[in-house]
């Protein structure tokens, strides 16, 4: 990500969230002022309506009291007088406008039915209501109390094709239970007076939470604000005010409270009050508005202020950018170009500085490199034009040695001279054959002739030339696995040089008495084979082991070790190992070696891997 981003991306989060949190904690503190004067509303209609339904009940009372204590009104009531009931009762409930009257004698049996028409007049009905079969009747008729309190109910009127409130009291004679006097009020009476009183508009639920009455406005379908039963279970142990939900009702919302409709003992039902949402909706909605105008506003002052203040820091860091990538592509005559006083224009002065000077160090360093290239392509030469000179002396040398040791046969005297002069021609011409094989890696002109051969013959052969070795210092050659090994399509020369400078820097660095381990595997997974030639000597220091395989590169101090080819730390040119890597990686393999380090005491070891593909795979 570039650093720009980095830099505005925060800044701008940042200003982003304190603006919306701005807007919200604004707007929340408006809209819960709103809420709470619209739930306080609420609560306060609540206990209007309960209030209403208090003093309706007492009106109820009085009124079936008026009634039930009307002089002879019992004793008619006991001798099923109907004519006379009727009588007696019409002149009370018209008095006191009693919208409804049910008079049941003490067997149950409705006596008189009396409800008041749209004219004003009280109507005889002659259809029964059945109101004598609710339990606010028989629980008086049951109990045969006439001093028990009343007891009410909300129920349908098949007559009035309306629901009512119903209030029942008992009706005394000579203090026994003479009936039953039932006094109702019509919903289209009470549901106006509470929205009126309450300021809200009021639903009224039954006791299994069906919507049995409302005052909303438009004809409105009372299923769809009916309650399930145990949210009516919730309202009614909530004992008290309990929010609903919002709805939407002919496009406009309402947000209500119910609460349990409970008159003395009886529970009749639930009711809810509502309230139009549109002073907190609108009143909310122009505020939020108005605060994400400002805030948003406010927001893209401050990222314009931010993103100026931005690029003051970041473009000369990008001229920084460009000038390293241009640096790094290889033209060192890139500069900066920022001057500021600033700690970013010393910053750029610096780098600009640190260009140059690394410019001319660069071409100190090609210049330098040209004469090492130079000088080392004249080793080289050297080392391919010595070898060449060197041969022909040496051929004329070892013939001549020869020669004299033929003689010698003859004089003992001679016979120590001849020996050695044959031993030393012998180590000059691998010298000088280890040089022009050298040379040839260099010149990646090793010619290789492959062919399908076994890895066993050059080990043997090895193990033959070295048998002195063997013999003068006790070391101890075991091999394990090679004859096993597949043909590989190698060069046989070539490789018995290989084992042949490996053996060698191994019995070198052994211990007289120590064992060298020559194990081959094959990897068949990899097609390839693996020679590991280890052994029990003084070990390689992490630090050399991959400057061992360089040319002339040896480890120790050359002058201490000695001049024998196969002696303990015996001297070399330092060119067997850079042969033997010339060699497999000729044949496409790879070479490594493992150590723990180096100790002369405790002699860790050494141990060479060598990896040869079975397939033809020659460098080429």
């Amino acid at each position: 990500m570039s650093i720009r981003y980095k830099v505005i991306l925060p800044y701008l989060l940042l200003t982003l969230i304190v603006a919306v949190t701005g807007v919200y904690v604004v707007t929340r503190l408006v809209s819960n002022s709103l809420q709470e004067r619209l739930t306080n509303q609420l609560l306060e209609a609540g206990r209007v309506v309960s209030d209403d339904f208090a003093r309706q009940e007492i009106a109820h009372i009085e009124m079936a009291r008026l009634v039930a204590y009307t002089s002879g009104l019992a004793e008619a009531l006991q001798e099923n007088n109907r004519a006379e009931v009727a009588q007696l009762t019409r002149p009370v409930a018209s008095g006191v406008n009693i919208e409804l009257v049910i008079l049941v004698d003490r067997q149950g049996v409705e006596t008189l039915h009396l409800s008041r028409a749209q004219d004003g007049s009280l109507v005889e009905q002659s259809e029964a209501s059945g109101i004598a079969n609710t339990p606010i009747v028989q629980d008086l008729l049951a109990a045969n109390d006439p001093q028990a309190a009343p007891r009410r109910m909300l129920a349908y009127s098949p007559q009035q094709n309306g629901y009512y409130y119903f209030s029942s009291l008992p009706i005394e004679l000579d203090n026994q239970l003479a009936g039953v006097v039932v006094v109702g009020t019509s919903f289209d009476t009470i549901l106006p007076y509470l929205k009126s009183t309450s300021l809200a508009d009021v639903i009224l639920y039954n006791e299994s939470g069906k919507a049995l009455a409302a005052t909303l406005p438009g004809a409105i379908d009372l299923s769809g604000l009916s309650i399930s039963a145990d949210e009516f279970r919730q309202v009614v142990e909530a004992r008290g005010n309990i929010g609903g939900e919002n709805f939407e009702l002919e496009g406009r919302w309402y947000s209500l409270a119910r609460s349990p409709l409970r008159v003395g003992n009886d529970q009749l039902g639930a009711f809810a009050v509502i309230l139009p949402l549109d002073f907190v909706l609108q009143p909310g909605a122009v505020s939020r508005n108005n605060y994400i105008l400002l805030f948003g506003a406010a927001m893209i002052g401050v990222v314009a202020i931010g993103y100026g203040i931005s690029r003051l820091l970041i473009n000369p860091i990008y001229a920084l950018v460009r000038a390293s990538q241009a640096i790094t592509a290889g033209d060192l005559n890139q500069r900066t170009g920022v001057r500021s006083g600033d700690e970013i224009g010393v910053l750029a002065n610096t780098f600009d500085e640190m260009t140059a000077n690394l410019q001319q160090r660069t071409l100190e360093l090609e210049r330098a490199n040209q004469t090492l290239a130079q000088m080392d392509k004249t080793k080289s030469s050297f080392i391919q034009v010595a070898a060449h000179e060197l041969r022909t002396p040496l051929t004329l040398l070892s013939g001549y040695a020869q020669l004299l040791d033929i003689q010698a046969k003859k004089n003992h005297e001679l016979e120590g001279i001849s020996k050695g002069l044959l031993e030393g021609s012998a180590r000059m011409q691998e010298v000088v054959n280890s040089m022009l094989d050298i040379s040839k890696i260099d010149s990646k002109t090793l010619a290789a002739l492959p062919e399908k051969t076994s890895l066993l013959a050059p080990m043997k052969r090895v193990e033959k030339t070295f048998a002195s070795a063997w013999e003068e210092r006790n070391l101890k050659l075991v091999t394990d696995g090679i004859g096993k090994l597949p043909l590989v399509y190698a060069d046989p020369d070539l490789l018995y040089k290989m084992l042949y400078h490996l053996v060698m820097n191994a019995i070198k660095y052994t211990p007289d008495g120590g064992t060298i381990t020559i194990r081959g595997e094959i990897h068949p997974e990899e097609n390839q084979v693996e020679i590991v030639i280890s052994d029990t000597g003084i070990g390689i220091d992490h630090e050399h082991q991959d400057l061992i395989f360089e040319k002339f590169y040896q480890t120790g101090e050359v002058q201490l070790h000695s001049s024998g080819r196969t002696k303990f730390k015996g001297g070399g040119p330092g060119l067997g190992l850079a042969i033997a890597r010339g060699i497999v990686e000729a044949h496409g393999g790879k070479i490594w070696v493992e150590s723990p380090g180096h100790d002369e005491e405790t002699n860790p070891g050494s141990a060479f891997h060598v990896v040869l593909p079975l397939d033809k795979h020659l460098r080429q």
